[in-house]
């Protein structure tokens, strides 16, 4: 299998990455520089500069409103944004219920949400764990029942709905059929954030963000013509969609920019009257973990090549998501114990480290989360069990 990039290939990236530097607004691009946190107006605003170049959605075929870019295309576009530290889009839309809706919704569905997802015009959040519901998602209990006068009335409750303060639109999973096995009588709905009896509710983090919501339904009233694909079937739905977003989290070229980081604050930090960056154990400890950056680009480049001859996703991306997120978690952990007692950043006063790092201890703390979300690591453990090694399932 060839891993190395085309003369074309070569070419795009160059001039993606051209572009970026020229399409960034100043104020974002001072931020970038120093790996700083984006706000959601500051997500919105560059959201809309990608739709209007063609890019925000590069996953997404022609017919539909994307620029039909090939798998390769896409890994390099991904790559190079992650890179320059540009902000992150929310993927709840572009990433997850816009290729779900493109794949099972009807024609109504596709006319009148995609347009909207890939403008920015609406923004979606998701409605899958609930509070005894998380990685055993079977197990939720979210109500869906007829109306029987064409609506369902949702009952329950759902938790780590990100962002949902911001959001237009939430797709929820919800039980329709109790009668059956667990697995079965859940639908995917689509449901507007403005329906009464529709509450979402921010929690503070330990990373001091108001990134989580608790979201709660109360005889909220939903038009069946919100179900995607068939009502009852919502769990093979579900499973396509977690399928993609773990190939979204891997995060090399995240992980790649935090390198950078890392080296920069150990060349900075002195011990014993020299820069951490001089320690043979720094140094080691530093080497270590870029190999395994390395280890993980080299299996996420066989993925895209296999992909690009045609090859569908396998346990792979449980492979790229299991690895990608321990080492995002191992990036910061290695940053936090390089700077010591100005890692803890609630503590100092403001100006006492530079504008660079006064961003670790949060991003330290809300990467907690990507060893869970998008399917725990335990959970890929299991898939990477059954499917690669052959062992029986648990």
């Amino acid at each position: 299998m060839d891993l190395s990039f085309t003369p074309e290939q070569i070419k795009f990236r160059e001039e993606v990455r051209e572009w970026i530097q020229s399409a960034m607004p100043p104020k974002i691009k001072a931020k970038a520089a120093v790996d700083g946190a984006f706000d959601h107006d500051e997500q919105m605003e560059w959201h809309k500069i990608l739709y209007k170049k063609g890019w925000v959605a590069p996953h997404w075929p022609k017919e539909v409103g994307g620029p039909g870019f090939d798998v390769t295309k896409r890994f390099i576009l991904s790559e190079e944004l992650e890179l320059a530290s540009a902000p992150t889009l929310s993927p709840f839309g572009l990433g997850m219920v816009g290729p779900l809706i493109i794949q099972f919704g009807n024609k109504a569905q596709k006319e009148r949400f995609l347009p909207k997802i890939l403008s920015g015009e609406e923004v979606w959040c998701q409605g899958y764990s609930e509070p005894n519901a998380g990685s055993d998602l079977a197990s939720l209990k979210l109500r869906a029942e007829s109306d029987g006068k064409g609506s369902y009335i949702l009952n329950g409750q759902k938790t780590w709905t990100t962002y949902a303060q911001y959001a237009d639109w939430i797709f929820v999973l919800a039980r329709t059929d109790a009668s059956g096995k667990k697995q079965n009588g859940i639908s995917f709905f689509l449901v507007d954030m403005k329906t009464p009896g529709v509450v979402a509710k921010p929690f503070l983090t330990t990373g001091n963000t108001l990134a989580f919501c608790e979201t709660w339904f109360e005889n909220a009233k939903v038009p069946a013509e919100n179900i995607v694909g068939e009502p009852n079937m919502g769990w093979t739905y579900a499973k396509a969609l977690l399928g993609h977003e773990r190939t979204l989290v891997a995060g090399v070229g995240r992980s790649t920019r935090q390198m950078v980081r890392i080296k920069k604050i150990a060349k900075d930090t002195l011990v014993d009257g020299k820069p951490a960056l001089d320690h043979p154990g720094w140094r080691a400890r530093i080497a270590r973990l870029e190999m395994d950056l390395e280890a993980l680009r080299t299996a996420n480049y066989r993925t895209v090549a296999g992909a690009q001859l045609g090859k569908a996703p396998g346990p792979e991306s449980s492979i790229l998501k299991l690895r990608g997120t321990e080492i995002q978690q191992e990036c910061f952990e290695l940053m936090m114990d390089l700077m010591g007692l100005h890692a803890l950043n609630w503590f100092n006063e403001e100006g006492t480290i530079p504008a660079r790092e006064e961003a670790v201890a949060s991003e330290h703390n809300y990467l907690r989360a990507a060893t869970i979300y998008a399917g725990s690591n335990e959970i890929q453990k299991n898939i990477i069990a059954k499917m690669v090694l052959g062992l029986p399932g648990t």
